[in-house]
């Protein structure tokens, strides 16, 4: 199997029981997650060689969020153990046309403060695969945006390939930092994984008219923009998720690619996922599955259909990480979405 690597933030989410708001909770459930871990343990779930690379504070609540990856056979090896403290976000549940609110406390995280020492990049690219990361690091601070171009010029000394899911966080920083900031970036990637917000306000990419409340999808803008997007970066590939948001409980979900080489587009089956138990790292488990594809040597179609199944299984587990087998996921892309209880 490949060896994957994934590097930014874990966190420690407290989120409110049974849809309540946050006003009504008297106790929060305790998950661990971000963007890069909740990748780095779909592939360990898939059989991958994964390993996450961050910096959490030396004490117990560190070494919590170590071993949350630890449970799920992700590698944890150059893990750094520095800095003040774990980053924390709140989640506060949504349930059909109440949206789900999201706040963060991660000033001062440990990866927002961690530099190129603490980190060997040379061991930690060595017979590596492949490097994914997101437009969420490089947003925490100014040193996590030095510290993931160092990270990349690392994997591509090493020749492995990597790939980027956008991300744009709107709480993190604004739509012209993250351009300065990721246009730059973009010269390393081989793989770009977003949607069309990503895309607009990361890149600078406006796909035609799409509208995810609607449901009004566009295809023809998404081709557009990714044969842009190739010329313009020379990515082997541009991938975007189709998110329908019918309500916080209700949505239409599927995805499109463009190969660079063949010059094709391809848009995958669409799901109706409800009710929705857990949205959050619904992209991230989404991305986790279309390199868990790419690795096995499936073609980009059915890379795609890989990924977008293994997402919607994503939105009926509560937490950050995508739990399911590769089982799982291929009974799915296969076409039995019974769900019937099996015995």
């Amino acid at each position: 199997m490949a060896k994957v690597i994934t590097m930014g933030e874990i966190m420690l989410r407290l989120s409110t029981p049974n849809n309540e708001k946050f006003i009504q909770a008297d106790e929060f459930d305790i998950n661990y997650g971000g963007g890069e871990a909740n990748v780095a343990v779909s592939l360990a779930n898939y059989g991958h060689n994964a390993e996450f690379v961050t910096a959490v504070p030396d004490n117990e609540i560190g070494e919590c969020a170590v071993a949350a990856l630890r449970k799920y056979n992700v590698k944890t090896d150059h893990i750094a153990r520095c800095g003040e403290r774990l980053g924390i976000y709140y989640l506060e549940s949504g349930s059909s046309m109440r949206p789900s609110k999201v706040v963060y406390d991660r000033a001062h995280s440990s990866i927002s403060t961690a530099t190129e020492k603490d980190f060997n990049f040379d061991e930690i690219f060595k017979e590596a695969d492949w490097f994914h990361f997101t437009g969420i690091t490089p947003a925490v601070s100014d040193a996590a945006a030095e510290l993931t171009e160092i990270a990349l010029k690392a994997a591509r000394k090493a020749g492995v390939k990597v790939s980027v899911d956008l991300n744009f966080r709107k709480k993190l920083w604004t739509s012209e930092k993250a351009q300065k900031v990721m246009k730059n970036l973009m010269q390393y990637v081989d793989v770009c994984i977003g949607n069309e917000e990503d895309a607009e306000l990361v890149l600078g990419y406006k796909p035609g008219k799409t509208d995810v409340t609607s449901g009004d999808l566009e295809l023809a803008g998404y081709k557009s923009i990714f044969e842009q997007m190739v010329a313009d970066y020379n990515f082997e590939y541009c991938i975007s998720s189709l998110r329908v948001s019918h309500s916080a409980s209700d949505n239409g979900w599927s995805a499109c690619i463009y190969s660079r080489d063949t010059k094709e587009f391809y848009h995958s089956k669409e799901y109706s996922i409800h009710p929705i138990v857990d949205r959050v790292g619904g992209g991230d488990s989404f991305a986790g599955g279309v390199i868990c594809g790419m690795l096995d040597g499936k073609d980009f179609r059915a890379a795609l259909e890989f990924g977008v199944a293994a997402s919607a299984l994503k939105h009926t587990i509560p937490g950050d990480f995508n739990l399911v087998s590769r089982k799982e996921v291929e009974t799915l892309a296969g076409g039995d979405a019974s769900g019937r209880v099996q015995r």
